[in-house]
């Protein structure tokens, strides 16, 4: 049976290791999204990872309402994300570029004050984070079906630059209650269009945007997340196995490298849920790698690929504070505690001064 520790293959990458880099919201980018010399520092830290998958990065202004996070719509983000990608190759690793379009959790004030899109007028719960401070999310207005096209195309064009800027493969986000996930599920997805109403028409956008990355990058460089059970950011969803499962297996028709699932449990320590997890049903009719997420154990991650539950497991917040988790996995080494308040903030510090075990 396969260990963590043994290589796999995701489409076009060969990774060394079944150790994924989760995709981890981060802030170290300037204000207009372009990426920053301590970013080449910081992934190029953590190539160890059989494959990292970038933090989320915006493919449109219209999509991107996270502060100091990198956008790849500009020639500008295209080139500053260069050096980053060739200190991640010089250092021996293979990166792909997550590709985010947040929906309803942009806040206006981003956007010139105008509302942000979602598959329905719908507003999301809590507050956003701007430059402002935190803000109540803004009544997002619906995408027009006319704008699907437009849409598609900036996700074409964000991958195209992906490519550019030297990146191995790209991650379509389609988790947490983002743009996609919007479309997903019935609790945001009020149409009564072709992307509304049946399961078949909400996961309509989810495929035309696949397709047309796959079209773009061929089929092995792509890969997609989702988070199938519980609520995110105020998006869940009434019955969601017959929804993940189709979605699921409309991927798995596209032929993808790999699927990841983000699938927190009951004790969950970043979001928590008593919905079952699915990725059994899914790994029915997904038959392409599948990579677990969410509070894995070394035990609980061995486990898991010993079974055949998963092919890898990613690992986001251990990451964080442990650049080197792959070795210390390995040699049973205790890793780091994160900072949590570091999280977003713009300097070094909780960013690149995690020192390695040895």
């Amino acid at each position: 049976m396969p260990t963590l520790f043994d290589p796999i293959k995701l489409g076009a990458i060969d990774a060394p290791n079944r150790i994924i880099m989760a995709p981890l919201t981060r802030g170290r980018s300037t204000k207009e999204h372009v990426p920053t010399e301590i970013m080449q520092t910081y992934y190029a830290q953590r190539a160890g990872a059989g494959l990292i998958l970038s933090e989320a990065t915006g493919i449109s202004r219209e999509g991107l309402g996270w502060p100091f996070a990198p956008g790849l719509w500009t020639d500008e983000q295209v080139e500053a994300w260069k050096p980053v990608t060739a200190a991640v190759h010089a250092a021996g690793g293979r990166i792909a570029a997550q590709l985010w379009h947040m929906g309803r959790i942009v806040h206006s004030s981003f956007l010139g004050d105008q509302p942000p899109v979602s598959a329905s007028a719908t507003q999301a719960p809590t507050k956003a984070h701007t430059y402002e401070g935190r803000l109540p999310y803004d009544v997002a207005r619906p995408l027009e079906v006319s704008e699907v096209p437009r849409l598609v195309e900036d996700y074409t064009k964000a991958a195209k630059n992906a490519l550019a800027a030297g990146f191995d493969g790209i991650q379509l986000h389609s988790a947490n209650g983002y743009l996609i996930d919007q479309f997903l599920r019935d609790g945001s997805n009020k149409r009564t269009d072709e992307y509304g109403g049946e399961i078949a028409n909400r996961i309509r956008l989810l495929d035309q945007v696949v397709s047309a990355l796959v079209a773009v990058a061929g089929a092995d460089k792509v890969g997609v997340r989702l988070s199938p059970n519980g609520e995110s950011q105020g998006v869940d969803d009434s019955n969601p196995e017959p929804l993940f499962t189709a979605a699921a297996a409309a991927l798995d028709a596209r032929g993808i490298a790999y699927l990841e699932l983000r699938e927190p449990g009951e004790n969950g320590t970043f979001g928590r849920t008593d919905v079952p997890r699915l990725s059994q049903a899914i790994r029915k009719v997904f038959k392409g790698p599948l990579i677990l997420n969410s509070d894995y154990t070394l035990e609980a991650a061995q486990t898991a690929i010993a079974s055949g539950a998963a092919d890898a497991i990613s690992f986001g917040r251990p990451f964080i504070s442990n650049p080197d988790l792959p070795a210390r996995l390995a040699s049973g080494t205790p890793l780091a505690p994160d900072v949590m308040a570091q999280w977003y903030s713009q300097g070094p510090e909780g960013y690149i001064d995690y020192p390695t075990a040895t």
